[in-house]
């Protein structure tokens, strides 16, 4: 895990939601199109917030 790392929820249209660790959302975005393709529609990144 890299520093300063957060968990972004990627909705797509392919494969539903699915949870990242990436620093940002265009890294978030970078890891999904790496694991699924480019062709993949993503709809939307959240950040996930955490509790304390």
């Amino acid at each position: 895990m890299m520093c300063g790392s957060k968990c972004f929820l990627v909705e797509m249209e392919l494969g539903g939601t699915k949870q990242v660790t990436a620093r940002n959302s265009v890294g978030a975005r970078k890891v999904i199109r790496g694991e699924f393709g480019a062709g993949v529609t993503i709809l939307s990144v959240k950040e996930e917030k955490r509790h304390s």
